[in-house]
């Protein structure tokens, strides 16, 4: 019997348990003439008052914006580069986040690709109305829509998270369950063996 207390330390010991670490959440995407971002945690924790470095390919630095409360920034792009957004989040937690050049492109309203159809003259000196409104009030609707739309990308990204833990999580119970049937039946034979020799 000792032997089998033995083996089932062992067993537990080398089977991997499950640790209250978090991954990181960081995102970019064009917000009209800027660059918004947020960085927090899979746990609704979000990255407040952080240094966001911005980084050409290369990895130099082009510049730099902060996180706010809620874990959100801005940048404006002053070169039509792809850009990577940077940040140490402290414990070896290093946040990234990638937007193409073909994205930052269209934030700053320059032509994305040669193969894009080409726009008459008519069309360009008409003034932008969509469903009835200005410029301005469309403009007003896109910032209205953006805010709306963080906090449920937030939700998104934590249930994903979520979903991936317990898909984890079930993975080592199931071990655990199999390394139970194993030693169930290793005990239940001994038993019996022990049984048959008394007699």
């Amino acid at each position: 019997m000792n032997r089998l207390s033995l083996t089932l330390t062992a067993a537990l010991a080398l089977t991997p348990i499950a640790a209250s670490a978090h991954k990181i959440i960081a995102a970019v995407f064009p917000s009209g003439t800027q660059i918004e971002g947020e960085i927090g945690f899979s746990n609704g924790d979000m990255a407040k008052n952080v240094v966001v470095n911005v980084l050409r390919p290369d990895g130099s630095k082009i510049g730099e914006t902060t996180t706010d409360a809620d874990g959100f920034f801005t940048y404006t792009p002053t070169e039509e580069t792809a850009l990577e957004f940077r940040s140490d989040l402290g414990a070896g937690h290093v946040a990234t986040a990638e937007m193409s050049l073909e994205d930052v492109a269209r934030v700053m309203g320059h032509t994305v690709t040669a193969t894009e159809a080409p726009v008459s003259q008519a069309a360009t000196d008409a003034p932008v109305v969509a469903g009835g409104l200005t410029p301005v009030q469309v403009a007003e609707v896109a910032d209205m829509l953006r805010d709306e739309l963080r906090p449920l990308r937030r939700e998104i990204a934590a249930y994903r998270e979520k979903n991936d833990l317990q898909t984890i999580l079930g993975g080592i119970g199931y071990i655990i369950g199999l390394f139970g049937l194993v030693f169930y039946i290793a005990a239940r034979r001994r038993l019996q063996d022990a049984g048959k020799g008394a007699q």
